[in-house]
């Protein structure tokens, strides 16, 4: 893997638009869904990123024809899949690798699935995923770093998945995935109500599968024997717009981001209108000014509708450089603070203390090279160094193409002084 790093030149306000692309976190969990149908599943507007690529070979190594006949349209036909284990090589790149596990036991009723890797932000259990399947009648065992489970004897039953920091979106997304042709009625109680997981659940229903209370906290589903291919539009991406929407505010600027939903929104818009940034939703996207004067602001990150742990280390790059003192708590995952020393390279005043990390506001950032971490930390990262004086140097860039597409383009596109450097 090459070791590219992106390099920014601060002070400059951007002013223009950008489009939001589809949603990372929507995208695969919906792809590995394909492999519940009994023909070919159409699905539109998936960003070109890394994770998507990864996702793709995976599907591949189990069997699954998986074609691009276009750079945000993937067309994935399961009737060639018969290899159940998803290798340790293409699984330890991202854990949301672990989301094949219950469309490999709906369909071909047994899965081998190393146990996956992804982001360094603490710890990020999947004995979740694991007591749901159980509960719906699968037989699991761990043996040599990989789960090992049947599923031929699965039924409809009642699980419970609200966790010690909430609800658990991708195993809400694999429970149901291994719900859906499961005979019986299943119920998901603590489920994930995230815009993401709705996607899902409106991609499945397309396929045919039944069930009730999307959006909501309570899912029930009726198993069916078969579900067929369906072509599915992904939802816009609420952490690319609102990472775009923190850069608006970063520098002062005016970004109009097109495509993204304000409903997705309301936490992130509430934060940056108390934040000082003006906001004005529209019927095709959203329009950010950074103009004001900028405030600081406590935030507190929860599972949606909250504020998005996702974009918990952008908003902390804004605080950097709000006048006063504030407190940003991370209630998802209490450990996700590496982009802190990073940022203090740069001339933040930030301290942690437990899961809150306490920032004072300083008149100027300073550019300095720097370590992306995983990655929202990365992007956290380009916004400081969007507002430095000076030049700040990213490197293990690596981990922003896992989510951002072509995010130095975009940002140039608006008026950035950023180059990638290989």
């Amino acid at each position: 893997m090459a070791m590219e790093k992106i390099a920014i030149r601060g002070g400059v306000r951007l002013r223009g638009a950008v489009g939001i692309g589809g949603a990372k976190n929507a995208a695969l969990p919906i792809m590995a869904a394909a492999l519940l149908g009994d023909g070919p599943s159409r699905i539109r507007n998936i960003p070109r990123v890394a994770d998507i690529r990864t996702m793709a070979d995976i599907l591949s190594a189990l069997g699954a024809s998986v074609e691009f006949p276009s750079a945000h349209e993937v067309v994935i036909d399961p009737r060639g899949l018969a290899n159940p284990t998803a290798p340790y090589e293409l699984v330890r790149k991202m854990r949301a690798s672990i989301c094949v596990l219950g469309p490999l036991l709906g369909s071909i009723g047994r899965a081998r699935i190393s146990l996956p890797g992804g982001c360094a932000i603490g710890a990020r259990p999947i004995d979740l995923h694991l007591k749901g399947m159980e509960r719906l009648g699968a037989v699991l065992r761990l043996s040599h770093g990989f789960i090992v489970a049947r599923g031929e004897r699965m039924r409809g039953g009642e699980v419970f998945l609200g966790g010690r920091f909430g609800s658990s979106v991708l195993a809400t997304a694999n429970v149901l995935m291994a719900a859906v042709k499961a005979p019986g009625i299943s119920r998901i109680e603590g489920a994930a109500s995230e815009p993401e997981m709705a996607d899902l659940a409106a991609f499945l229903r397309k396929m045919g599968a039944r069930i009730k209370g999307i959006r909501t906290h309570s899912l029930e589903i009726e198993g069916v024997r078969r579900l067929k291919g369906a072509v599915h539009t992904i939802i816009p991406d609420r952490i690319e717009a609102g990472t775009f929407m923190i850069a608006a505010a970063i520098t002062g600027g005016e970004i109009e981001l097109k495509g993204a939903r304000g409903d997705h929104l309301r936490a992130v818009i509430d934060a940056l209108e108390a934040a000082g940034a003006g906001i004005a939703v529209r019927p095709g996207g959203v329009a950010v000014d950074g103009a004001g004067r900028r405030r600081v602001v406590d935030v507190t990150t929860h599972p949606y509708p909250g504020f998005p742990t996702d974009l918990q280390a952008q908003m902390i790059a804004l605080m950097t450089i709000s006048p006063g003192i504030s407190v940003v708590t991370e209630k998802v995952f209490p450990e996700r603070f590496m982009h802190v020393p990073e940022l203090n390279r740069m001339a933040a005043r930030i301290s942690l203390e437990g899961p809150s990390a306490i920032i004072t506001g300083v008149r100027c950032l300073s550019g300095a090279p720097v370590m992306a971490s995983d990655l929202r930390a990365s992007a956290a990262l380009i916004l400081a160094g969007l507002v430095a004086r000076g030049e700040t140097v990213v490197d293990r860039v690596y981990h922003i193409d896992r989510g951002y597409e072509a995010i130095e383009e975009k940002l140039k596109g608006v008026g950035a002084q950023i180059e990638r450097l290989a």
